[in-house]
């Protein structure tokens, strides 16, 4: 399974254009690859250079294994998650200070996950367990003075 982006490249620091210093709208992301036999695909978006530990700032579940792209500004079909802002959906990067690294995981699960919108990411993980088929990652970097 590949996840990519025709924003930025993998490893590489992301436009203003998806973060608080910008429109703070998603980025575009691609989907290929996906193995026979998902039944449902999860994303995750994360910053572990955060302060007070890893930051969450996206998490969907029960993405249609058929999604091919994720539209820039535009979430997919499934359910969203509570982020560490404290609300539903996308919120981009914006580290207090210095270059934080931010991590979009895409994995591909043999089943649909029953939560509730609003479930926390370690619930989705924990739901998640034995259900992984792959996992896939793309980096990427954003940095303030």
């Amino acid at each position: 399974m590949r996840l990519t982006s025709s924003a930025f490249w993998q490893g590489r620091g992301i436009p203003s254009r998806y973060t608080c210093d910008g429109q703070n709208i998603s980025p575009p992301l691609e989907i290929s690859d996906v193995p026979q036999g998902t039944k449902s695909l999860a994303l995750v978006m994360e910053d572990p250079d955060a302060p007070m530990g890893t930051f969450i700032h996206w998490v969907m579940w029960n993405i249609p294994p058929d999604t091919t792209e994720i539209k820039e500004g535009i979430a997919p079909k499934g359910v969203q998650g509570m982020t560490d802002f404290g609300r539903l959906g996308y919120g981009g990067p914006c580290p207090p200070s210095g270059t934080h690294t931010y991590r979009f995981e895409l994995s591909a699960l043999d089943r649909e996950i029953s939560l509730p919108e609003g479930s926390s990411l370690e619930e989705l993980r924990k739901t998640m367990e034995g259900h992984i088929i792959t996992r896939v990652a793309l980096t990427c970097s954003y940095g303030r003075k």
